[in-house]
């Protein structure tokens, strides 16, 4: 019974790099996805053709391919990065690409309306992004988020290819180790489910706090 105590140990230290990587991928991701999504929407050619060629680049190769890249390649360029640090920047990558087209579609899902009335009001674009379109887009993006959110904390367990420790790496070496295959990969199942439940739930109770008093500006 020690010995499986201290594999679960082992496991609950993955656990713990699973973790830092999906709120550290989520925080990036949703940097990049508000960077690109509103320079889709930019009247600048530059802007809307460098966030396209990032969204489509993104969206249309594997994460494995990117990680692979970002963990064994740059390093030729001179940008040699830790298995954290790699991880982190391919998976914020990919899915802030998902997420960018979900900012580009809930600002425009925003009736024409808001606008003009800004327009009619004398706003600047920022301002009017800033206080009027934003707060009432913000809560059509966050079922997507939630979505992206959980995708990338599943898409984490990509990161045992380049000997990350999170906590699928640490479950085939206590299948090495013991070979035992049920164990292990029940108790990251379990692990799983229960770090995207405490996702789902988290975003709905944003969810909730963000939507009160808007009802009445939508149209």
């Amino acid at each position: 019974m020690s010995v499986w105590s201290g594999y679960l140990t082992l496991i609950l230290q993955g656990a713990l790099v699973t973790l830092e990587l999906t709120i550290m991928g989520s925080a990036l991701a949703l940097v990049m996805a508000f960077l690109a999504g509103l320079a889709r929407l930019s009247r600048f050619f530059a802007l809307r053709a460098l966030a396209t060629a990032y969204i489509e680049f993104f969206r249309g190769t594997s994460i494995f391919v990117q990680l692979f890249w970002v963990y064994f390649v740059l390093p030729f360029a001179g940008l040699t990065l830790t298995p954290l640090q790699a991880g982190v920047l391919a998976l914020g990558l990919n899915v802030g690409a998902y997420g960018a087209e979900v900012v580009r579609g809930a600002v425009k899902a925003v009736g024409r309306e808001q606008s003009e009335a800004c327009i009619a009001l004398n706003l600047s674009r920022y301002q009017r992004m800033r206080h009027v379109i934003l707060p009432q887009a913000l809560p059509l993006m966050l079922p997507t988020f939630c979505n992206n959110a959980i995708e990338l904390l599943k898409g984490t367990a990509v990161v045992s290819l380049i000997s990350l420790t999170d906590m699928t790496f640490q479950a085939q070496v206590v299948r090495a180790q013991t070979g035992n295959t049920l164990v292990p990969f029940a108790t990251i199942l379990i692990l799983y489910f229960l770090m995207a439940s405490a996702i789902s739930a988290a975003m709905r109770l944003l969810e909730r706090r963000m939507t009160r008093g808007l009802d009445g500006m939508r149209t």
